[in-house]
């Protein structure tokens, strides 16, 4: 068992650590990319394992220090590259063993108040995890009614988003809205006044801006894609989502573009535009995190682990994946 206190740093636990051990299996060595450094929690536990070679990718210049440490640390084991790993493509050179995606938000992020991820926050409304064009100060100043709402709606899964966004709305044309503190009364004030005690009013809202602002879904398509070109045969892409769209695009990336993939109908011969196969036989279990560790920490509650394995199948863009998940990466288009 694994201690994963030996890999905090900034008080962030990678979540499923020792599931992500086990499956990548970095005793037997290899080439590996962790393309959400964040911590470094699976960087240091992978570099524990003599035999590995390790190239991490992160968009947030606070984890810059860190990454440099273990790159002096490690200087023929261990390279950061400072960019989205939605372009892993052009950022990493070799084909590699294991390709690790962990798309939660990090305590380094979630923790720094000022950076306006967090609803318990009273500074500026930002949200930027780096690299970016755009804060939601920007989103929520600047978008028309029924952009927001749509935002809200299909980002967040927010019942309540026509009249969130109107309020938005409502309230900026007398004031600038400038902070988390006030984006928080504006959907206190949008919601019902029964809901749920089990999560924040604000929880999914917050979430629906967050992934606008970093176009979280356009980097997720393109960096699961990129990761599958990169992997060697034989090689492991390990996804952890946080919530149900996340989820739904591995879990479909995975599913239809793997040996044993599901047809339409068995009454039906197998169509000749969906040849397209890039994993062996994908068992579609979703690992999720043991009660211990939930009671150690508690942001893992909602961590879905899926991974994959590359085939000997030559590499073709998946252009029916990118198709099937259009409406959000052209939502997430829209001119701020």
């Amino acid at each position: 068992m694994i201690n994963q206190t030996s890999s905090l740093e900034f008080s962030h636990f990678p979540v499923m650590l020792n599931e992500v051990l086990k499956i990548s299996s970095p005793s037997n060595g290899g080439k590996f990319v962790d393309c959400t450094f964040g911590g470094g929690g699976y960087s240091r536990a992978i570099l524990n394992f003599s035999n590995t070679i390790i190239q991490a990718i992160d968009r947030d210049k606070k984890v810059l220090s860190l990454a440099k440490e273990l790159e002096k640390k490690f200087p023929k084991r261990f390279k950061f590259h400072q960019s989205r790993f939605s372009q892993l493509d052009q950022t990493i050179s070799d084909y590699v063993d294991v390709v690790i995606f962990d798309l939660g938000l990090s305590s380094i992020q979630l923790n720094d108040l000022k950076r306006g991820f967090s609803f318990k926050s009273s500074y500026d409304l930002d949200m930027a995890m780096g690299l970016n064009n755009i804060s939601a100060v920007d989103v929520v100043n600047n978008l028309n009614e029924k952009e927001l709402k749509y935002i809200i709606k299909f980002l967040g899964d927010e019942k309540d988003a026509s009249k969130i966004a109107k309020n938005i709305v409502k309230y900026r044309n007398i004031k600038r809205i400038t902070s988390t503190s006030e984006l928080v009364k504006i959907i206190e004030r949008s919601k019902k006044k029964n809901f749920s005690k089990k999560i924040n009013p604000c929880t999914k809202t917050f979430q629906a801006l967050r992934i606008f602002v970093n176009k979280e879904i356009t980097e997720l398509v393109n960096g699961i894609i990129n990761a599958t070109k990169k992997l060697k045969p034989g090689g492991k892409i390990l996804v952890i989502s946080f919530h149900s769209l996340e989820d739904r695009i591995i879990k479909y990336f995975f599913s239809n573009y793997s040996k044993n993939k599901a047809k339409s109908s068995r009454y039906f011969p197998e169509s000749n535009s969906e040849e397209l196969v890039l994993f062996e036989e994908y068992k579609n279990k979703v690992i999720r995190p043991s009660k211990k560790e939930i009671s150690i920490n508690n942001r893992s509650r909602s961590a879905k682990l899926r991974f994959a394995i590359r085939n000997k199948d030559k590499f073709e863009h998946p252009q029916k994946f990118i198709e099937k998940f259009q409406k959000y990466l052209n939502l997430e288009a829209i001119n701020v």
